[in-house]
């Protein structure tokens, strides 16, 4: 199986940085399985942008991330809650 290259954006890396401590330890370890498996159970498309972006939970927060499967890369793109994360 393919090991997928994760790579988190400035905008992504700066809101990972504002999450509380014991989540961030949280999201690093989802972050590094996305380069086993970049579409995990529990993984959703998001519909309505223009582009193929996906989502998964880490307790009341998600990662929004791209995948480009021609060249292994996961593209995070941003990090926060669930309740400000899609605007």
């Amino acid at each position: 199986m393919k090991k997928y290259q994760v790579i988190i954006s400035k905008v992504a890396g700066k809101e990972l940085r504002q999450l509380p401590k014991d989540i961030i330890g949280r999201m690093y370890g989802k972050m590094q399985s996305l380069s086993d498996d970049p579409r995990p159970s529990g993984c959703k498309k998001l519909e309505g942008y223009s582009e193929a972006l996906w989502r998964i939970r880490v307790g009341d927060y998600r990662i929004i991330y791209t995948v480009e499967d021609s060249i292994c890369i996961v593209d995070i793109r941003s990090i926060g809650d669930r309740k400000n994360i899609y605007r």
